[in-house]
């Protein structure tokens, strides 16, 4: 009689698996699933219990152990040779019931749905389709409007804009609301993202090419003002997730980036302000863009997302990010072997405004997907980490050994 494994064991019955050696210094990995579920994953309090839980394709996983496993759709793992139909997992209240729900975003150019949490009740996870196409490489769930209800920001049909829900009920299919002309956005589209950068109290958005103010008024759904910018190197494709923050400490928004989603390169655009108000930026290096160049002894391919977090506990936000294994195969893209790193970058600053970035390898045995999420999970008052990608499911917690540098 063949006894599966201890480790193949402990995941099919929905343990988390302690990879031992797999992380950097103060940190522990968690291997939830060793299957591909999606390229999405998420912390969230779905139970109400004050525990973030870590919902990863079809399941939950209940927080702070991730030990109790629960079912959102029916699982159905896919080859690693191809794809999910899982890329962006988010979190939101969205019928206003109390308990935090799930939305998924499928394969670029399909659609938005989200799953209604039964609560304490022992039902199914209602789906509700409520947009599409969702095209893009990096759409995000955020509240773009500044309402407090959470918009889809992504292209769709050719244009970049904005799906919102009527928040009186969320199940209707969402309105598309189109800030830009007919354009080439696509379902493969790379690089997107949102954030005040002018400083006059709203949100714009943010492309591989430049950036789209937003108007005092949306009445009419108004093409908002382009500001171009270079911010992907031709003929790269663009990156992945663009944040905006106040990288230096000026009190003007930066943006940082990754390159070439497919390739080589992370950078943060310092703001520049001319005597009269305009805008531009100054590009700074964090990772280069020629694959044989390595910045304090690091360098990687494919930093398909991105995220921010205080790592170190200073009060600066640090940038997170990795490598997507795998992205079209073993063969495709940059380097498809490399070690799947997970990576912050944290910001030290100086006083005349200059900044650098320290890495520091919090996994090298995960990688990213499409996303990567950060939150305290652990309550040590450090972030902790999930991603979802072709090799499983994976936590990485921070311990209470960490110092502040």
């Amino acid at each position: 009689m063949n006894l599966p494994s201890p480790r193949l064991l402990l995941l099919t019955l929905g343990f988390p698996l302690i990879v031992a050696g797999a992380s950097g210094p103060g940190y522990q990995q968690l291997q939830l699933s060793d299957k591909f579920f999606s390229e999405g994953a998420v912390f969230a309090d779905l139970n109400r219990d004050g525990h973030p839980d870590a919902v990863a394709g079809p399941f939950w996983y209940e927080g702070p152990t991730f030990a109790q496993r629960h079912e959102i759709y029916r699982p159905a793992p896919f080859d690693p040779l191809g794809y999910s139909d899982n890329f962006f997992t988010f979190s939101h209240d969205f019928n206003g019931d109390g308990w935090a729900d799930v939305l998924v975003l499928g394969f670029p150019g399909i659609d938005a749905s989200w799953f209604e949490n039964p609560g304490l009740r022992d039902l199914p996870w209602r789906r509700h389709v409520v947009f599409l196409p969702v095209d893009g490489e990096s759409p995000v769930l955020g509240d773009l409007l500044g309402h407090g209800y959470p918009v889809v920001i992504c292209a769709s049909g050719g244009r970049l804009g904005y799906a919102a829900a009527d928040p009186r009920d969320s199940v209707r299919p969402w309105t598309f609301h189109p800030i830009s002309p007919l354009g080439l956005w696509n379902r493969f589209t790379h690089g997107l993202g949102f954030g005040d950068l002018n400083g006059d109290g709203r949100a714009d958005i943010l492309e591989k090419n430049g950036w789209w103010q937003q108007p005092a008024s949306l009445v009419g759904d108004p093409v908002w003002e382009f500001h171009p910018y270079p911010f992907a190197t031709a003929p790269a494709p663009g990156g992945a997730q663009m944040l905006v923050t106040d990288v230096n400490g000026d009190g003007l928004a930066d943006v940082v980036t990754s390159r070439h989603a497919h390739g080589y390169g992370l950078s943060w655009f310092e703001q520049i302000r001319t005597a009269a108000g305009a805008i531009s930026f100054s590009p700074h290096t964090i990772l280069s863009e020629n694959p044989e160049t390595k910045i304090s002894g690091v360098q990687f391919s494919q930093l398909h997302a991105l995220a921010l977090a205080d790592v170190d506990g200073d009060g600066l936000p640090d940038i997170i990010t990795g490598k997507r294994w795998w992205a079209h195969g073993p063969k495709g893209d940059a380097d498809p072997a490399g070690a799947p790193v997970l990576y912050a970058f944290l910001t030290r600053r100086a006083p005349d405004h200059t900044v650098t970035f320290e890495p520091r390898l919090l996994d090298d045995n995960s990688g990213i997907g499409t996303q990567v999420y950060a939150t305290d999970v652990n309550a040590d008052g450090r972030p902790d980490f999930i991603v979802g990608n072709k090799r499983g499911t994976f936590v990485v917690l921070s311990q209470k050994t960490i110092q502040k540098k």
